[in-house]
């Protein structure tokens, strides 16, 4: 239940410069970012002004059925969001979209990462009688942008005024009656792009990969710091915010983000191979097949077997209609949760000396059951890459690794021990030298749940634990 990594929700957006089925383009869009969040998920349509949304728990397609669709109407803009919010952050008024009504008007927000200052903002907003609905820090964004917004002129000039106190990361997306706004922090810890379809429609996404599901081409990232506004006159930039550095966090390429998707002009699915040829060169070992852990240990798995000569194998089928927040409560179902998600393939691995490839450890139990189905399958050795190196410290900017005595090498777990625990002949990590290389040094990123080095100053975040209930996220 603990021993998986999540991304914290994707988010999505269109603008139309005439009235269509701008929530079937939503739908469609969220379907391909299903990925980074799968508790809920949420579509808000502008029609000539009036928001019309639904929000609930659930899968996009168990949400959105024609039905609901047809209910959200058609529009000239959209957002949607899909989301996973760590333990205790399980509350109806948590679903994206945010729907705000203020005195100079609605405005619908959908927000990927997290705020390291979001209980402060909070305290602040609470002080001057401000009432909040939900715990999630989204609506310490949404107040600290209305707040600048009585005294502004736009509510982009409300939002390049908000962002120098929103500490932390955010990709964001906010729609109004006319446009929509789309901002990311100096650091841009977490992607967003924008695309444009063939009939002149911009879109707004999380990965590029949700573009072409809707036949827009992919133009450009946002700038770290940039805001992007769309409207009727089209597209315009301001970039007072904007760092002279960038620090995206290094997992979107390691686990988060679709193998098809481009972020920074960088392949994730080139990302992944390299993590694997360099876990070739730094990890050798003598085996005879490279298998991977799906899904994102499949193409590292790939690039180690074409860097050491190995032959790559298909070591598990992993049932496709089980996604990756698959829960079972009780902890016998969680014994057997492997088991359902994954089934290894005797005729690869029996008799072989196996390298099992996967993107992270962070408690080891899970890892110790998937080496124990390669064992039970056959396999005469199996040793284990990780195309990350070992989790050391909490990530405060939108992914939900845990504290550092919940994490298996954080307890100061050595190498050779965490192999003993999870039952693997040999253990090698991606050093953490290696991490630019997997972008081709072409930018920085966030490393901290690697070194504890932050690009920014986590101290005000709070203690991070998913077995305290009391969390919220």
């Amino acid at each position: 239940m603990f021993d998986t990594i999540h991304e914290e929700c994707g988010v999505f957006g269109i603008f139309e410069n005439r009235t269509a089925n701008v929530a079937a383009s939503v739908y469609f869009g969220l379907y391909a970012l299903q990925h980074r969040g799968q508790e809920s998920c949420g579509i808000t349509v502008c029609d000539d002004g009036i928001f019309r949304h639904k929000r609930a728990d659930g899968l996009v397609s168990e949400v959105f059925t024609r039905e609901e669709l047809d209910k959200l109407g058609s529009g000239n803009i959209a957002v949607g969001h899909v989301r996973y919010s760590t333990t205790g952050g399980h509350n109806h008024n948590n679903i994206q979209p945010l729907v705000i009504r203020h005195i100079k008007g609605n405005m619908a927000l959908v927000h990927n990462g997290n705020l390291v200052n979001a209980a402060e903002l909070r305290r602040s907003f609470e002080m001057s009688g401000a009432i909040f609905h939900g715990t999630s820090d989204t609506e310490a964004i949404a107040y600290s942008i209305v707040r600048e917004r009585l005294t502004s002129s736009s509510t982009e000039q409300a939002v390049e005024r908000a962002m120098p106190f929103i500490m932390g990361a955010y990709s964001c997306i906010l729609m109004t009656a006319t446009k929509l706004v789309a901002f990311r922090d100096p650091n841009g810890f977490r992607p967003l792009c924008i695309g444009i379809t063939h009939d002149g429609a911009y879109v707004l996404a999380s990965e590029s990969c949700a573009l072409e599901t809707v036949g827009a081409e992919f133009i450009r990232d946002v700038e770290a710091g940039e805001i992007v506004v769309i409207d009727k006159d089209g597209l315009r930039s301001i970039t007072t915010n904007c760092g002279e550095k960038k620090h995206i966090c290094i997992f979107e390429y390691i686990y988060f983000a679709r193998p098809d998707s481009v972020i920074e002009g960088i392949s994730v699915h080139h990302a992944r191979q390299r993590a694997g040829e360099l876990l070739a060169k730094h990890s050798p070992v003598e085996a005879d097949i490279v298998i991977g852990v799906p899904d994102s240990g499949l193409d590292a798995a790939l690039g180690y077997a074409n860097a050491s000569g190995i032959p790559y194998g298909i070591g598990f089928i992993k049932n496709k209609y089980i996604g990756r927040s698959f829960i079972q409560p009780q902890q016998d179902q969680r014994e057997n949760a492997v088991k359902i998600k994954l089934n290894a393939v005797r005729e690869s691995v029996q008799g072989k000396r196996v390298i099992m490839i996967d993107d992270s450890i962070v408690r080891g139990t899970t890892s110790a059951r998937i080496v124990r189905l390669l064992r039970e399958a056959g396999a005469k050795e199996v040793h284990v890459r990780i195309s990350s190196p070992p989790f050391l410290h909490s990530c405060y900017f939108g992914t939900d690794i845990d504290s550092e005595e919940n994490l298996i090498a954080g307890r100061c777990h050595s190498t050779e021990e965490i192999a003993r625990y999870i039952g693997a002949d040999s253990l090698g990590y991606l050093p953490v030298d290696c991490l630019g290389e997997l972008v081709d040094n072409r930018f920085g990123c966030c490393k901290g749940c690697f070194t504890g080095d932050y690009p920014v100053d986590v101290s005000g975040a709070g203690c991070k634990n998913k077995f305290d209930e009391k969390i919220h996220r």
